[in-house]
C-alpha cells in the first residue's frame, strides 16, 4: 500500500515513504526555530548536530557548534567535560552542577543521563557522555514549547534500567510456517528479505531515531528460533550484521544476535556442542573474537535452548547454567553478555495428566540454578508463567533468583492481544507488572529486579509496513515500552499523552484537544476492553491453534502444548493450589503464595488461573463467574463499537491514509469482538446450562 504520510526530510531522498511516528518534522518546530549551541564532540554528538541542523534549516533557527566566542543561544546542549561553555547562562549552570555531581556523587549523570534546566532565559541540557546529550535533545523535543517558556528547576534524568532492548523475531530466509517475521503483524522484516539483507539504511536510520527517542538502547536483529540461514549470521554473513550495527551505532543502540546452541556442529563441523568439551569452548571463543573484530560494540548473544525443539545442553546431560556459562566465557573478554531465555517447558504433554502444569516449568528449571550463572549471563524471563496472555500472574521466577541477573520480557507484538488488528494499549498492563511486589508491600518491585542488571526486553511489533506497526495506534506500545524501560514509574496515561502530543497533534488539521480526548477515550482502557471480550478471569489460551487469532475455546485444550481451562459441566479453571492441584502457588513467596492459594483471597482477574470453581461461584464484584463471563463479553463488544464511532468523528482531522487504516482495523476489531462474544458465551451457556440474567441473546 502506498501511503502519502509525513516522513522525515532527508537531504538525499526527499520525504520518506513511511510514517514519521513520534518524530514528525513538526515536532522539532520549537527546537528548530531558535538559536542553538551544541558544545562537545563525539559520534553521538554528531547525531545531535545532525538532528538540530535539520530542524534549524526547516524552521529558521541557527546552530553553533562550540565556537571560540560567546553566543546568545536559547538552547544549549553541552558535554560538561568539554570545558567552559561559550554562553554565560549555560556556563553558570555547568559550574553550579559540577560540585554536586563530582563532589558527593549524588548528582551523577552517568553514561546516558542528563541535567535539564531553564534559567536566565536559556534552556540548558548538560551531559557527561554523548548518549546523555542525545537523550536530552529528544527530551527537549518531547517538551516542545514547555522547554522554553518558564524557568525550569534543574532536574537530573537517568534511566532506571541500563538495558532496554527490543528482540526482533525476523527470519533472514522466508520460513514456510512463520514467514519473514515470526509472530509479526506489520509486514516483512526491516533487515531481511527472501534470504538476503535489505540494505536499506535510510529506513533503518529512521527506525534507530524512533528507538533512541523513546529510550531503547539495544536490539536483536534475528529470530530466537534460529534456522539454518540465520545461523550463518554468526560466521559467513557477519558482514550483514556489521552493516546494521553501523546504522544503529550513531543512535547509541548496540546490536545483538540470536544464535543456535548447536552452532559448533552446524557451522563448525564439530561432532558435539557439549558445553564442557574443550573443542566447543575454543570454537565459541574464536567465533566471538571474529564478531568483535567486525563489530567492536557488539552487545552479545540471545539464546533459546531446549525449548520448543531448539537444541540445547540437555542433549549432553548438562543444564542451562552449563550452556549459558559456555557462551558467557567467550563473550566476557569483550564486554558482551549472553541472554538466556527461561521460556522452557515440555511441549509434548499428555493432556490427561493433570499433574503436568506448563506454568510451573520455568521455575522448576531455573530456580535451582540460582547463583550458578556467570556475571555476564542474563536470564530472560517472560513476565508471566505461560506465554504473553492478556492476563497472567507475574512469573514466580522473578522472585526466586536473587543471585542471578534477570531481564523481564514483554511482548509488544500483539500475538495474543489482537495482532495489531485490535487497539490494545499495553502500557497499563506492563506498568502493573513492573510495579508488582512479589515479596509484599515492603519488598522490591519487578522493576527493581530488572534494574539489578538484566533490564527490560520487548518482542518487537515493527515491520516494513508504512506505519511501522501495521495499526497506527499500535505504535503507542513500542513508544510506551521504551519510556517504561527508561522509567518504570511513569504513568502509562502520561506516556500516552506524550505519544499523542508528538505523533498526532503536530499533524492534525482539527481541534488538538478533541483529538487528544478521542485518542484517550479509545486507548486508555483498550487492554481491559480486549480482556473483556476474550478469555475471562485469567484463563487464557482460548485462541485458534497455530496463528492464535480469533476464538477457539477448546483449540488447545487437548493438545501437547498444555491444558488451560478444564471447563466441564460443573465449573471452569485450573487448580494450581498446593492443597489439591499442581502446587504452582507454592512457587511464590509469601504473601502471594497464600493469596493465590485461597479461593476467597485470590483476585477476581486471576481466579480461573489458580482455581477450578463452580459457575455460580460469587466473585468479589458480587457477580457469579458465569454472569461475569456473559456481562464482560457483551460489554466488550459495546466498547469496541464506541471506539469505532469515536474514530469516525475524526475524519478530516488527520491524513486520509492514516484515518482509513485505523478505521479499517476498527471494523475488523468489531467483527472479531462479536465472534469472541458469541463463541465464548455460547460455549459456557452450553456447558453450564445457566441462562443470562439479563435475557440477552446467546446462541
Amino acid at each position: 500500500m502506498s501511503v502519502p504520510v509525513t516522513g522525515r526530510l532527508s537531504a538525499d531522498s526527499g520525504e520518506s515513504a513511511w510514517h514519521a511516528a513520534w518524530l514528525p518534522t513538526a515536532a522539532f518546530r520549537e527546537l528548530g526555530s531558535r538559536p542553538v549551541l551544541v558544545h562537545g564532540d563525539g559520534l553521538l554528538v554528531d547525531t545531535v548536530l545532525d538532528e538540530v541542523s535539520r530542524a534549524c534549516a526547516r524552521y529558521g533557527g541557527r546552530l553553533w557548534h562550540g565556537p571560540p566566542w560567546p553566543v546568545d543561544a536559547d538552547l544549549v546542549l553541552a558535554l560538561r567535560g568539554a570545558g567552559p561553555v561559550p554562553n554565560a547562562a549555560a556556563e553558570t549552570v555547568r559550574l553550579g552542577a559540577t560540585p554536586a555531581v563530582n563532589g558527593t556523587g549524588d548528582g551523577a549523570l552517568g553514561d546516558e543521563g542528563y541535567l535539564l534546566t531553564r534559567a536566565s532565559g536559556v534552556t540548558v541540557v548538560l551531559a557527561d557522555a554523548p548518549a546523555g546529550l542525545l537523550y536530552g535533545m529528544f527530551h527537549v523535543v518531547r517538551l516542545g514549547a514547555a522547554a522554553f517558556h518558564d524557568d525550569l528547576p534543574a532536574r537530573r534524568h537517568r534511566p532506571a534500567l541500563d538495558r532496554r532492548m527490543l528482540d526482533h523475531w525476523d527470519n533472514v530466509a522466508l520460513h514456510p510456517v512463520s514467514g519473514q517475521v515470526e509472530r509479526g503483524y506489520a509486514g516483512g522484516s526491516l533487515f531481511w528479505r527472501d534470504g538476503a539483507a535489505r540494505h536499506e539504511p535510510a529506513r533503518l536510520r529512521d527506525y534507530a531515531r524512533l528507538l533512541a527517542a523513546c529510550g531503547v538502547n539495544a536490539i536483536c536483529v534475528n529470530n530466537v528460533n534460529v534456522h539454518d540461514t540465520e545461523a550463518l549470521l554468526l560466521t559467513d554473513r557477519l558482514g550483514d550484521v556489521a552493516e546494521i550495527a553501523e546504522v544503529f551505532r550513531p543512535y547509541g543502540i548496540r546490536v545483538h544476535l540470536a544464535v543456535t546452541f548447536a552452532a559448533p556442529v552446524v557451522l563448525g563441523g564439530l561432532p558435539t556442542a557439549d558445553p564442557l568439551d574443550e573443542r566447543v569452548r575454543d570454537w565459541w571463543a574464536a567465533a566471538t573474537r571474529r564478531v568483535y573484530q567486525r563489530i567492536p560494540d557488539f552487545g552479545g548473544y540471545l539464546v533459546k535452548a531446549d525449548s520448543e525443539g531448539r537444541p540445547g545442553p540437555f542433549a549432553y546431560g548438562r543444564d542451562h547454567a552449563d550452556g549459558a556459562n559456555l557462551l558467557a566465557e567467550a563473550l566476557a573478554p569483550h564486554g558482551g553478555v549472553v541472554r538466556w531465555r527461561a521460556f522452557v517447558y515440555d511441549h509434548h504433554q499428555d493432556w490427561r495428566d493433570r499433574s503436568t502444569d506448563r506454568a510451573r516449568a520455568a521455575h522448576d528449571h531455573f530456580a535451582p540454578l540460582d547463583g550458578r550463572f556467570a556475571d555476564n549471563v542474563i536470564v530472560q524471563v517472560k513476565f508471566g508463567p505461560i506465554d504473553f496472555q492478556p492476563r497472567e500472574p507475574v512469573s514466580p521466577v522473578l522472585a526466586a533468583m536473587p543471585a542471578t541477573r534477570l531481564a523481564v520480557e514483554v511482548q509488544a507484538t500483539q500475538e495474543y492481544t489482537g495482532q495489531q488488528r485490535h487497539v490494545c494499549y499495553l502500557g497499563p498492563w506492563w506498568s502493573e507488572v513492573l510495579r508488582f511486589r512479589p515479596h509484599g508491600a515492603a519488598g522490591d518491585t519487578i522493576a527493581d529486579v530488572a534494574g539489578a542488571g538484566g533490564g527490560l526486553v520487548a518482542v518487537s511489533n515493527v515491520g516494513d509496513d508504512p506505519f511501522w506497526t501495521g495499526h497506527p495506534l499500535a505504535q503507542a506500545n513500542l513508544y510506551a515500552f521504551g519510556r517504561l524501560a527508561w522509567d518504570p514509574l511513569l504513568d502509562p496515561g502520561a506516556i500516552l499523552d506524550e505519544w499523542i502530543d508528538l505523533t498526532w497533534l503536530p499533524v492534525t488539521s482539527g481541534d488538538p484537544e478533541a483529538l487528544r480526548r478521542t485518542m484517550h477515550a479509545i486507548m486508555d482502557d483498550s487492554w481491559r476492553t480486549y480482556e473483556r471480550y476474550t478469555a475471562p478471569l485469567g484463563v487464557g489460551f482460548m485462541v485458534r491453534p497455530g496463528h492464535h487469532y480469533g476464538p477457539d475455546v477448546d483449540g488447545y485444550e487437548y493438545t501437547q502444548w498444555g491444558t488451560y481451562h478444564f471447563a466441564d459441566r460443573d465449573g471452569v479453571g485450573v487448580d494450581r493450589t498446593r492443597a489439591t492441584g499442581t502446587g504452582f502457588t507454592g512457587q511464590y513467596p509469601p504473601p502471594w503464595s497464600e493469596v493465590y492459594e485461597s479461593r476467597d483471597r485470590c483476585p477476581d482477574e486471576l481466579l480461573l488461573f489458580f482455581h477450578h470453581v463452580p459457575y455460580r461461584h460469587v466473585l468479589h464484584s458480587g457477580r457469579t463467574v458465569i454472569q461475569h463471563i456473559y456481562d464482560t463479553h457483551f460489554a466488550g463488544v459495546e466498547e469496541v463499537a464506541a471506539m469505532r464511532e469515536r474514530w469516525r468523528l475524526l475524519a478530516g482531522a488527520l491524513a486520509p491514509a492514516v484515518h482509513d487504516r485505523v478505521a479499517e482495523r476498527l471494523d475488523e476489531q468489531l467483527r472479531s469482538a462479536v465472534e469472541w462474544r458469541d463463541q465464548i458465551n455460547t460455549y459456557f451457556f452450553r456447558k453450564s446450562g445457566v441462562p443470562d440474567a439479563h435475557g440477552r441473546r446467546i446462541h
